[in-house]
């Protein structure tokens, strides 16, 4: 009884600790700025906010954020899956070598790379495109992609394969047919993560582009940089609100139909 009780304070609270600095975030990006800071909860409301960033263009970034979060996740896949496979299923020497040389890619700081990327996306005619964008996002994501995939595949039952193959499947329809939709809950977890990567990314997309901009990218340079000055507060949180719902929407698209189609919660 007593851990019962403990276990539903601590959740209420945790949901507390997240919920309350959300639901700010969308009241304080409604409020009037002219009247914000004379209260701690505002008491005038207006859609000024959103529509400032609305006119420059954040709908557009919207849609450019989508287009790059979709191409990071192909390009990631592509190369990772089959890393991860690798990885997962075959036993060969120096293996943990590799995924630990593999996610120490990872350590290298955005800020190091992302101007010595600028210059050499000038060169070859990838600054200020979204597939510029992307590569980028993908070799951020790639590490975390092939050692989750690994696990995944390591993860699936060898005696199924096995059973495919007595069957009279080949190696392929193995793979096809038993080994990616046993491993399909797992790859759609990775495909989310990497969504998050590549949404929430917002250094590099700045530097390497300057019209054709994600919405972190244009946010952050709004704000930061301020919209004819200093941005006050309720541009903020309507940025933070802007650049948050998208990605909470399709998150939760996704997570609906990962229930739907293999029952994983």
């Amino acid at each position: 009884m007593l851990r019962s009780l403990l276990l539903t304070v601590v959740a209420a609270l945790l949901s507390l600790w997240i919920l309350l600095p959300l639901t700010y975030t969308f009241i304080a990006a409604l409020a009037d700025v002219k009247n914000y800071y004379e209260r701690l909860v505002p008491t005038e409301y207006t859609l000024e906010n959103f529509a400032v960033f609305f006119r420059l263009g954040a709908f557009d970034a919207l849609l450019r954020s989508v287009a790059v979060a979709a191409l990071t996740i192909v390009i990631s896949f592509a190369l990772g899956v089959p890393a991860g496979y690798v990885l997962g299923r075959l036993a060969f020497r120096g293996r943990d070598a590799l995924r630990l040389a593999i996610l120490s890619a990872r350590m290298f700081p955005v800020m190091i790379m992302a101007v010595p990327l600028a210059v050499l996306f000038i060169d070859i005619g990838l600054y200020d495109t979204l597939l510029g964008i992307a590569l980028v996002h993908a070799a951020l994501a790639l590490p975390f992609v092939v050692i989750i995939t690994s696990s995944i595949f390591l993860s699936v039952p060898r005696e199924m394969e096995e059973a495919g193959m007595v069957f009279g499947l080949s190696g392929w329809q193995v793979f096809t047919k038993i080994t990616m939709p046993l491993a399909a809950p797992g790859l759609t977890a990775a495909a989310m993560f990497t969504f998050v990567i590549s949404w929430n990314e917002a250094f590099a997309a700045a530097i390497l582009a300057s019209r054709e901009r994600t919405l972190p990218a244009l946010t952050v340079a709004t704000t930061v940089a301020g919209i004819g000055g200093a941005a006050p507060d309720p541009y903020r949180f309507a940025a933070a609100a802007i650049l948050s719902l998208p990605a909470f929407l399709i998150m939760a698209y996704m997570r609906k139909h990962l229930t739907a189609m293999w029952g994983v919660r």
